[in-house]
């Protein structure tokens, strides 16, 4: 209420006129210790007629200056360098002018005129008013902050940067009236600047700031991130040491979003877990990728999915002749639609094609009236607990779709077949995961067809930042609702990509195919779902254990603790890129794969899941079965 009370009175009290009186009177104050300083402090050696006309003489000029410089029109609390400037100018100025009219005067009518003022006096005069107005104005702001912090709930935040953004950032934090900051300090690890001072706030290491205020943290304890080009790596080493104090980690936002050189205190956001996923940039090249793209008819398949619609938005900065979209979501077929609209290229088709990959009927017309060049198959369900439960559409989708796709691509002489696969395929633990590996033997085994020109090549990779079904944007949720966030299992691990990163790679290591490599990403360190969940409470400026619980409901049917990028028959070839390798795998022949598919498909039609998934199993031996039904189908295959 206090706090209320003194924003809504502040600049209605300071009015710009009171502050003139002040100043002027300031003025008075300083004219007559000038006078005194002068004689001495000999009162009775002063002629105090004289100096009331050269009293009125200063005033009148400083006064005619303050009008005309306007320096007391400013908002007292926010005084800068640039008013105490203003303040300098018009002393000087003023200063300046009297000093010459009283040269004027005594060199016209003598010494004895009462407005001449002695430049001894009009010396001692300048020094002391300018040093009042300028201390004057930083003592009421420094009372206005003090004043404020008592009233509002102030948090301890230090600022880790001591450049060019974090003297921003502290401004900014100073002149918010809405919320009270006490900035403990800079953090830096320039050790130049490490026990200075800047704008009177002393520079700290991490080390000494961690020993002297960090170790003792309460929920009010945050650091700013206040670097303007700062990489992904970094900020993670930063974030990462303080998230596991407990501390609250901020960043300021994008430099972009700026404005004039500045942002408000509100654009201040908690970290996001994305950004410490989040890797360094990686490098591409786009000119062997707009070779391959440029005038080209593209078809992309799972178009209205996290990948799909990643590698549409990608593909239309090379200029592609047209690009197919399909896909049986309608809704996010229109959305995609709807987003991509301003990115399209004057030249380039953009054509929806709303249909299933699993219907012969319906993509055999769609190839037939587009003709692509190149396809990206991006169609396929990747749900493990859904797709355990749910052999047939998993086995009609992820094998049936890719295979109609993949002979259609043959058909109708597509240059480029590069489809999307997963690191589940790897010694597949659950359903969906060895449909994917069947899909990755068939498509690779067309390669070695005479006859057929088409490369099939196909990409591995984890879990992608964002995607559906991730478990980040789950995890938010029930921060949002108060907890419990669940975990399957204490050491489960998985690797985690961005949606961005995952599709340059996908586009670069079809540009360097040339038919039966299956290209592995880097995906770098694993992470523990765990960790990642503690992160996330953090970051949320709560505390594990106390704000919100973690609970482990035990392992998903299908689902495995730990998932790999090869299998134990099967290593890598390095290839041009640090981030693409080519895994050597073993491919059966195609005579074998139509066979063992078609038996498949036989199956898909009876209805028998165990049938259709011993069948699987028997294409794919390494396919063992983890807290599932299915699991007695490997007893049975070991007798």
């Amino acid at each position: 209420m206090s706090e209320h009370i003194l924003s809504k009175y502040s600049n209605r009290f300071v009015s710009r006129w009171l502050i003139l009186a002040v100043d002027m009177m300031i003025v008075s104050i300083s004219f007559v210790a000038a006078n005194m300083l002068r004689h001495n402090f000999n009162i009775s050696s002063i002629s105090w007629q004289s100096i009331e006309k050269q009293y009125f003489f200063i005033l009148y000029i400083r006064l005619g200056c303050f009008f005309y410089f306007r320096s007391y029109t400013g908002i007292i609390r926010h005084t800068s360098i640039e008013d105490a400037i203003l303040l300098f100018k018009t002393v000087t100025l003023s200063t300046f002018i009297a000093g010459t009219l009283s040269l004027g005067i005594r060199y016209s009518s003598g010494y004895d005129i009462p407005y001449y003022i002695p430049l001894s006096i009009l010396s001692i005069d300048y020094f002391i008013c300018l040093f009042l107005l300028i201390s004057s104005r930083f003592l009421v702001k420094a009372i206005y902050e003090t004043l404020i912090l008592e009233f509002k709930s102030s948090k301890n935040v230090f600022i880790y940067g001591a450049g060019y953004s974090g003297l921003i950032t502290k401004n900014v934090l100073l002149n918010d009236n809405v919320k009270g900051y006490h900035i403990l300090g800079f953090i830096d690890d320039n050790a130049a600047k490490v026990n200075k001072t800047i704008e009177g706030i002393r520079v700290y290491s991490r080390e000494e700031a961690v020993s002297k205020f960090l170790d003792k943290v309460d929920d009010s304890m945050e650091v700013i991130v206040a670097i303007k080009k700062i990489t992904p790596s970094t900020k993670r080493q930063i974030s990462d040491f303080f998230l596991e104090k407990g501390i609250v980690v901020k960043t300021l936002p994008p430099v972009e979003k700026w404005v004039n050189g500045e942002f408000s205190v509100n654009q201040i956001h908690h970290v996001k877990i994305e950004d410490l996923l989040e890797r360094d940039s990686i490098e591409i090249s786009n000119s062997l990728i707009s070779k391959e793209v440029d005038g080209k008819v593209i078809m992309v398949t799972g178009a209205a999915g996290s990948i799909g619609s990643e590698i549409v938005r990608q593909l239309l900065n090379y200029f592609p002749a047209k690009i197919i979209l399909v896909d049986q979501a309608e809704s996010a077929l229109y959305d995609l639609e709807f987003e991509i609209k301003k990115l399209i290229p004057d030249n380039t088709i953009v054509q929806i094609a709303i249909g299933n990959v699993s219907d012969k009927t319906r993509m055999s017309r769609v190839f037939r009236s587009s003709r692509p060049h190149l396809v990206f198959h991006a169609a396929a369900y990747k749900h493990v607990p859904m797709m355990e439960n749910n052999p047939y559409e998993a086995v009609k989708v992820n094998i049936g779709g890719t295979r109609i796709i993949a002979d259609l691509s043959a058909e109708y002489g597509v240059l480029k077949f590069v489809m999307v696969s997963t690191d589940k395929a790897v010694n597949p633990t659950n359903v969906m995961g060895a449909t994917k590996r069947v899909a990755e033997m068939y498509t690779q085994s067309m390669n070695y067809v005479e006859g057929i020109n088409t490369k099939f090549i196909a990409t591995r990779f984890g879990n992608v930042l964002g995607s559906n079904g991730s478990v980040i944007p789950l995890f938010r949720k029930q921060i949002e609702q108060g907890g419990p966030i669940t975990v399957t299992h204490p050491e489960i691990t998985r690797y985690f990509m961005t949606i961005p990163e995952a599709c340059q790679l996908v586009l670069e290591a079809g540009t360097m195919g040339e038919g039966g490599e299956v290209f592995v990403f880097d995906m770098g360190e694993p992470i523990k779902i765990t960790d990642l969940a503690k992160k996330m409470i953090t970051l949320s400026g709560l505390r594990e254990g106390k704000d919100i619980l973690i609970e482990y409901s035990g392992l998903r049917p299908g689902e495995k603790l730990y998932e790999e990028l090869l299998n134990d028959n099967e290593n890598t070839i390095a290839t041009h890129h640090p981030k693409i390798m080519c895994a050597k795998v073993v491919t059966p022949s195609f005579g074998v794969m139509e066979i063992v598919l078609d038996e498949l498909e036989r199956l898909l039609y009876e209805g028998n899941n165990r049938e259709l998934i011993g069948q699987i199993k028997s294409i794919v031996p390494e396919y063992i079965s983890n807290n599932s039904v299915y699991e007695e189908l490997d007893k049975t295959k070991v007798k």
